[in-house]
């Protein structure tokens, strides 16, 4: 590291602040003085964060500047407009910290956001996150910038394996998140405790969730402890004034509807009114505002519905949650109806038409409006000679024209301007919405409009008795092609193949094979990539929370089944006929309207900048607005390599179209020079409306922070580098006792509590520790929380009980917690945002049970321990103080005996735990005779599954040494067991006591 970086780095090094609370009379000169001093540091610190940015050569934006300047001496809290992204400003602060002698932590952090910032820092120090306890510590120590997930981070926080006091800073992203009982602000919290002097610095750019509950936005800089917020929307004069002089082209086409897609948003329309006053009448005193037609049909209407209807959906009816899922059916029809092609709308329409879905739905089926509906949707499919002719989408058609003509005579105009335009590549980069758009358009330029419907016919198993004129060009040999794609397709998903379609004789046409690109097959669905790092790391536990399925049902967008069959981006270059290619394999501008598309298939796996080396002729990116690889920042990387010349919006996005004019401020070009949008859009349609829709709730959300801030009343010690003075008096409160007669005063003892290791997915240690608790965080084998040493609790979830009540397992937890300590509690703790009562019916896992199947359980678990205690708590908060209360008064555990209870050892415990299968663990926990004292002797005893099964029942005595357990093992794998019918309610109880809990009589 040079010199001249060391020395930028120390002079963005934040100096220890002066505590607020403490205040000396003083006289005015001294007073002065302070301040004059304290305005000179902060413009030492301004002129070395301007001289850091001048010598690393990074050209900023004037806002992104200026943020940066901002962040640089105040810790704060940054809510940027969507677009305006705050990526430049966070990795120029991770460049000015990169060093050796300065500690820095990244939490909260998707993986592409880690990867992109790891990209553009000096490697060096970069250090990645170890699953080693003893090499973290150790790469602590090396200093530099460390990305690391908060699980770990509060683990490593708690045990003292980081120094806390040698922290630079931390920064945080996505801070809208941080909630109070989050592991984000629970790490914060920590950190500021022993650290009073690192800095603070959050970043978000979801302004709409600040606008939900009461107080967000301070509550969010309480958890972060943080004073100032900077607030920088679209109409910022600063953003303006970046963003204005270099204004891209833009050509704005509005494109008519069709009559029928007209009438059909129309009536769904009418539908989705109907809906909304049903629901407004029924729940007359639920506050339904957000519940509005014009909020149905934006994107982020799933998100306002789960804002609006959280806290109060256990009190629903069920006719209420009927229409709202109605609603979703609604929404996910009228975009249908207008991003998708006729044919994919009918197959979509009628899915709905069955008795089934009507018996079961809110009766919109049988208005007159969804009938028309239905009848629509098959006229665009057929003619009134019931002849296949689907109507063609209308942005086809402008596409087409943009592609072939509009872009050719817009290079022409461009020759006297710029003479070297005709020697440079067409790059022209097409962005849609998702990923079954960004197929469908794929396949139109490659196949042409008729071609494709009729694939799509022939996929989803319509009948297609007879062509119409139009549709001639389709051959029987192109369905007789789809059949054998459906069949490599669909293999895995066992779909049937579709029944034989007789097409009548129509001449051999010289038509040229199309070429399509084979689908990715292996992406996830969107529920599986929610939380994808926490899973991995939560791999060895269940689900800590009961969600409803039905729930999930009205609030998760639209996953449609064969997703996975599509990609996030197509490649395309555009090919002359044999009698104009040229010799030097160069294009000619003027043949555009007819060339034709063929597919990069050979270079799918190349980068866009290697695939513009490879060739001379146009190419034609498609390509979501984002992807599940690199998020929002997809389309900033597709920008940067491929730097089209033009750019088609077949659909509007705000985060995209601001993304476009960042990238072309930050290339300060000349007019003629720069890129050239073209907007397609239905205009006077739902289409726009969702679009003007978003951009207004948008400028509410930083309206009302503006308003917010100007009235927010920040105390001094919110930033934790001070103490709080009425934490300071209430502990003063607790302190004081009777003192009489001279008695000495007792030391006081800060409680703790011992929490396993697994725990730390759950809100409770954080809330725990906001109470003046200190955790111990221990890998233990005997319970979740040890409160004193006689008092020993095993927390359970709904779902987690059932589960447990199933397996048997939470019968040898109960066993294991009866034998070492005096007072074992079950706790059953219900989620806060849920009714505190057993409902009717639990759906887990595929299985039903009632809640009194449940009760009756824990009837004989109560009836086997007379010492267990259960205890219901209706939320993570409640838990926090009844274990506060349960500790008052009485002894501390000791870590070292909690962790040696059900182990011999509890250092080669934790050793097995990070190698154990949890998978395997988990399986093997639900068999009879297995428990926790000899399941680790028999993983590493027994290689697999098969090993297992040939081992003899005396084998399995040594091993799991107990002649009992082995019997109890060796006869559930290798005795078939069929229920017995038993004639006495005694021997019917028993059998159930043992079915249940895996004890034999």
């Amino acid at each position: 590291m040079s010199s001249a970086h060391q020395s930028t780095s120390s002079s963005l090094n934040p100096e220890p602040s002066t505590s607020s609370s403490s205040f000396s009379v003083q006289d005015t000169d001294s007073k002065d003085d302070e301040s004059e001093l304290e305005l000179e540091k902060k413009m030492c610190e301004a002129v070395g964060a301007e001289e850091f940015l001048d010598k690393s050569g990074v050209y900023m934006l004037p806002y992104q500047k200026q943020i940066f300047l901002d962040l640089v001496y105040s810790d704060a809290l940054v809510v940027c407009a969507k677009g305006i992204s705050y990526n430049t400003v966070v990795t120029n602060l991770l460049r000015a910290y990169c060093d050796s002698a300065n500690l820095v932590l990244v939490i909260n952090a998707a993986d592409y956001e880690e990867k992109y910032f790891k990209s553009r820092i000096d490697s060096r120090h970069i250090h990645e996150s170890s699953t080693n306890a003893n090499e973290r510590q150790q790469i602590y120590l090396q200093g530099g910038i460390q990305f690391l997930t908060t699980r770990i981070l509060v683990v490593d926080l708690l045990k003292e394996r980081i120094p806390i006091d040698l922290i630079t800073g931390i920064i945080i992203l996505r801070a809208h998140q941080i909630v109070e009982s989050c592991q984000e602000a629970f790490a914060l919290r920590l950190y500021r405790q022993k650290n009073k002097t690192g800095f603070i610095k959050a970043f978000t750019n979801a302004a709409e969730s600040f606008t939900y509950g009461y107080g967000h936005v301070e509550k969010v800089m309480r958890n972060i402890f943080v004073k100032e917020l900077y607030i920088w929307p679209r109409f910022h004069i600063t953003v303006q004034k970046s963003l204005k002089p270099y204004e891209p082209q833009v050509v704005e086409l509005h494109i008519p509807m069709t009559t029928k897609m007209t009438m059909i948003q129309t009536h769904i329309l009418d539908i989705m009114n109907y809906l909304v006053k049903e629901i407004k009448r029924i729940n007359r005193f639920v506050d339904m505002q957000e519940i509005t037609v014009e909020n149905c049909v934006t994107k982020k209407f799933h998100k306002i519905l789960q804002a609006q209807l959280d806290s109060v959906w256990h009190q629903l009816s069920s006719q209420t949650k009927v229409l709202i899922s109605d609603l979703k059916v609604m929404r996910s029809l009228m975009i249908s109806a207008i991003y998708s092609d006729s044919v994919s709308m009918f197959v979509s329409m009628k899915k709905y038409r069955s008795s089934t879905y009507a018996n079961n739905s809110s009766g919109w089926v049988f208005l007159d409006a969804a009938e028309q509906i239905f009848k629509i949707t098959k006229e665009r499919v057929y003619n009134d000679k019931d002849e296949f002719e689907p109507e063609l989408c209308p942005k086809w058609k402008a596409l087409s024209e943009i592609l072939r003509l509009e872009i050719p005579n817009d290079i022409k105009r461009s020759i006297d301007r710029r003479p070297t335009i005709l020697n440079e590549p067409i790059k022209v980069l097409i962005l849609c919405q998702d990923s079954r758009t960004c197929s469908q358009l794929n396949q139109y330029l490659l196949q042409g409009g008729e071609r494709h419907l009729f694939y799509q016919a022939v996929r989803n198993d319509l009948t297609v008795a007879k062509l119409s004129e139009k549709f001639q060009v389709v051959q029987e040999s192109d369905a007789d092609a789809v059949r054998i794609e459906n069949a490599a397709i669909y293999k895995t998903k066992q779909k049937p193949a579709p029944e034989p379609i007789s097409l009548p004789t129509v001449p051999p046409k010289a038509t040229k094979p199309s070429t399509s690109a084979e689908p990715n097959d292996k992406k996830l669905f969107i529920r599986d990539r929610i939380a994808k790092k926490k899973e991995i790391e939560d791999a060895e536990l269940g689900a800590d929370d009961t969600e409803s399925a039905e729930k999930n049902e009205i609030f998760v967008q639209d996953d449609h089944v064969d997703d996975d069959l599509y990609r996030d981006s197509y490649i395309l270059t555009m090919t002359q006929s044999k009698l104009n290619e040229s010799v030097d394999d160069s294009f000619d501008v003027t043949q555009m309207a007819d060339a034709a598309f063929e597919s990069f298939a050979e270079l799918e796996n190349l980068d866009v900048t290697q695939i513009l080396n490879t060739t001379t002729k146009p190419i034609v990116c498609i390509q979501t607005f984002k992807n599940y690889e690199d998020g929002v920042l997809s389309l900033e990387h597709t920008l940067n390599g491929m730097d089209p010349g033009y750019v088609i919006m077949y659909h509007s996005n705000v985060t995209a179209i601001r993304q476009i004019e960042t990238f072309e401020a930050m290339k300060r070009r000349q007019p003629h020079y720069r890129l050239k949008v073209f907007f397609l859009l239905h205009a006077q349609t739902v289409e726009e409306q969702s679009y003007l829709t978003t951009l207004r709730r948008e400028k509410q959300a930083f309206e009302f922070l503006i308003e917010t801030k100007s009235k927010m009343v920040v105390p001094e010690y919110q930033d934790g580098k001070s103490d709080d003075p009425l934490l300071a008096m209430q502990n003063a409160i607790k302190e004081d006792t009777r003192k009489a007669g001279g008695q000495s005063t007792a030391v006081k003892t800060i409680p703790k509590i011992i929490v396993d290791m697994r725990e730390f997915r759950s809100d409770l240690p954080c809330l725990i520790h906001k109470r003046g608790i200190e955790v111990v965080p221990v890998t233990i084998t005997i319970g979740d929380y040890i409160l004193t040493p006689d008092i020993c609790v095993e927390r359970k979830s709904i779902s987690d009980l059932i589960g447990s009540l199933n397996s048997g397992r939470l019968y040898n937890q109960c066993v294991q917690m009866t034998r070492h300590y005096l007072k074992p509690i079950l706790l059953i703790e219900f989620d806060q945002n849920k009714p505190f009562h057993l409902q009717s019916h639990y759906m887990i896992s595929g299985e039903s049970m009632s809640n009194v199947d449940i009760t009756q359980k824990l009837q004989l678990l109560t009836i086997c321990f007379p010492k267990l205690r259960i205890v219901w708590s209706p939320s993570p908060y409640a838990t926090a103080q009844l274990f506060e209360e349960l500790k008052q008064n009485r002894d501390e555990p000791d870590a070292t005996t909690a962790a040696s209870f059900g182990s011999s050892d509890a250092k080669e415990l934790e050793t097995i735990v990070d190698k154990i299968n949890p998978t395997t663990h988990d399986f093997l926990m639900k068999l009879p005779g297995i428990n926790s004292r000899n399941i680790h002797m028999l993983m590493r005893r027994v290689a697999n599954m098969k090993e297992l099964l040939k081992q003899t029942e005396a084998e399995l005595a040594v091993i799991l040494n107990s002649e009992g357990n082995a019997k109890l093992l060796h006869d559930i794998l290798h005795t078939a067991h069929k229920p017995v019918p038993s004639d006495s309610a005694v021997d019917k109880k028993a059998s159930y006591k043992s079915k249940r809990f895996g004890i034999r009589k």
